[in-house]
Parts: C-alpha cells; structure tokens; sequence
C-alpha cells in the first residue's frame, strides 16, 4: 500500500527540526503525501511558525525535557513524558498515520511511545555520525533507523540501520550546482557587497551563537596576513555581530559581516575555504556544495559528536579538523597563509567533499519508510 499519511515527530534544536521539516517538505511537495508535524521543545512555538510559512501543518505539543541525573529533572522529563504522550495520542488518533518518522532527542519519545501502543510503525532518523542516546533507546522499537552519515556506533542500536544522507532545506539541495561567480553575484545584488570574482573567498561562520574563536580569533588572524588580494564573507550569529566587527576594523580586504542569512546556497556557493563547527546539517552541506572546509568540533557537544561528524569528511581528504583548543592564534595564521598560497590544495578538497553528497536524503528516507511500512502490509495476521 503507497504512503500517504506520515507524522514526522522532532523538537529541541534546528538540528533535528530542519531536517524533520525538509523530510515533509519533500514528502507533501513531492510524493503528494499528507504530512503532520509534531513539536516539542523550548523552540517549538517559533519552529511551529516556521513550519506554517513552509505550507506544513504543525502541532505543539507539551515541553519534553531531557531526562536528567537530579530527581528535579526527573520528574520534569517524566511530566512532560505524560502530558505529550496524551497529545501526542490524540493527534495521532485524529491523523490517523501510516507511520512515525522520529528526528531523534528526547523530544521525539512522547509520539513514539503514542505511535508504538496505536501500533504505527516507527522510523527515526539521526543527523550526526555518532548515534544519539535517545535514538539508541528507541532503536528497541523502530523498524530502521538511518542516518546522515557512516555511523561509528551502528553497533549500539537495536535495529536495522542504513544511511541515507542528512535532509537539508529544499532550497539548498536546488541551487547546490550554483557556480561560483553566479552565487558572488548573487551576494552583490542581495547585501550590495562589490566582491571581485577573481578573488578568493573565505567563509566564516560559528551558529547562530557565534563563537570568539570565530569572531575575534578569525578576524586577527586575517588582518595579520597584511595583504587585501582576498575577500571575507563572515556570518557572527545576532549576539556577537558588534564583537566581530569590531574585530575587523581596519582591515584591509573587503569583508561582508553579518549576523546571519537565510541564503546559504548564495554564501556557500561563493567559497573557496570555509570554517565553521561541524555540526550535521553543516557537514552535509558542505558535501552538497563542495566546498573545502576547516571544521572547528564544538567541544561540549553531547558525546563529541561534532567530532565524529568532522572526521567523517576529513578522513576522505575533504576537511581539516582542527580541535577547539588547539586554534590558537597562531594556528589561525598560519592556517590562512597556506590557503592564500594554494588555493587550488583546498579546492582539490572541494571535489573530495562533493564526492560524499548525497542530494537526495530525503527522497531515499521516505523511500525507505514506504517500503518498511509496504512489508509489514504484506505480513500475514
């Protein structure tokens, strides 16, 4: 029986919202499917807003904390564990879906266990190399788990699990052929920039939070190379934009400073080097577009799996992972002086991360879980 009514359960992060919207995105726009969203977490009211603007309907469903190692945090998860379980349950049985697709975080238990006691069947999906602790447990459940890249820790999950690739935005994967001189033109006429194709381009960017090995290390870095042959495109996050421009004065080269965008195939596409952490959304990326990157790991990440996810592209000579504590200054500057001495070196590694891209993960997610739902039809009894 075809797919036609799927609920896609994330919350918390952009981490494991975006992908959960590019997945229903691409099943309502694509496979002509009906789809439900179903969020919790501290961003959810923003995330349900955003999902509404994108043409997917979204419900909000109670906060569902993580679980904690205090009895305080554990009977917050636990109430927030009931009271999305109840919604979750309603929902479900007014939708009436073929199957769950959980984004992984905690957020996702509440419809899961809702779906499991309805029995739906259930999918999950993980966005980074290293396979989350919520994600493991709910393995025990699932009909598959997939995920964004080769994992490291497939071992630990109580299911099938294959990887598909990380759903990125539509938009991206659409303009990811974009050419180089057409994103920087792109960039002119978006922001009235005046940057020179026959420059090269570096790219920063640390999240939305920004970060001051981004923001002030960066910016000192560059203006230490004492030249102007090379342009700048920095994104500092909305908190930290007056630190990194304060941080540029001076500066010699041109430069576009920003907090952030929302035209990412234009920025990504105008790069010849890029720096940023290695988070799973932003990895995939970087495979998409091709671009040559040195990955910055988070360090507090849950479990370091910024790290995984960095290792996954420079262990194919795609990236350079470079640790937090190890980006001094001077590694910085020296760092920058290579690239400008061989560019080429670091579009060779452009061509080793398009290489890894898989355009096409949500499409082959959804495949996926029609035909995990197709064989249980199939099931006698």
């Amino acid at each position: 029986m075809k797919l036609h009514r799927l609920v896609v359960t994330c919350g918390g992060t952009g981490g494991h919202f975006y992908p959960g919207l590019s997945t229903a995105r691409v099943f309502q726009e694509e496979f002509g499917g009906e789809v439900l969203l179903l969020l919790s977490g501290v961003n959810s009211a923003r995330q349900k807003e955003i999902a509404c603007a994108a043409g997917i309907r979204a419900v909000e469903l109670p906060l569902m904390p993580s679980p904690g190692h205090s009895p305080a945090r554990a009977l917050r998860f636990l109430r927030g564990l009931a009271g999305g379980y109840r919604a979750a349950r309603q929902e479900l049985a007014a939708f009436q879906p073929q199957a769950l697709l959980g984004m992984g975080s905690f957020a996702s238990l509440p419809a899961f266990l809702a779906a499991k006691k309805q029995h739906i069947p259930c999918f999950l999906h993980d966005g980074n190399a290293r396979i989350g602790k919520a994600n493991r447990w709910l393995s025990r459940g699932a009909e598959l788990l997939a995920t964004a890249f080769p994992p490291v820790n497939a071992a630990a999950c109580r299911c099938r699990v294959i990887t598909t690739g990380m759903p990125v935005r539509p938009e991206l994967a659409k303009y990811a052929g974009i050419s180089r001189a057409e994103a920087i033109a792109g960039l002119n006429r978006e922001f009235g920039s005046r940057f020179d194709p026959a420059l090269p381009v570096i790219l920063i960017f640390g999240g939305s939070q920004g970060a001051r090995i981004f923001n002030v290390t960066c910016p000192a870095a560059l203006k230490a190379q004492n030249r102007a042959d090379f342009q700048v495109l920095h994104l500092a996050g909305p908190a930290r934009l007056e630190e990194a421009l304060g941080a540029y004065e001076g500066a010699a080269f041109p430069r576009l400073v920003l907090p952030g965008s929302e035209k990412m195939e234009l920025f990504l596409g105008a790069a010849d080097l890029v720096l940023s952490r290695s988070g799973g959304s932003t990895v995939a990326e970087l495979a998409l577009f091709g671009r040559g990157a040195v990955l910055i790991p988070y360090p507090y990440a849950a479990e370091n799996h910024q790290s995984d996810n960095a290792d996954f592209l420079a262990s194919a000579g795609a990236a350079l992972r470079i640790d937090n504590a190890q980006f001094t200054p001077e590694r910085a500057q020296e760092l920058f002086a290579g690239f400008l001495a061989d560019p080429a070196a670091w579009a060779e590694r452009g061509r080793r991360a398009a290489a890894l891209a898989r355009p096409h993960a949500a499409r082959e997610l959804i495949e996926e879980i029609s035909a995990g739902t197709a064989s249980r039809d199939c099931i006698p009894g």
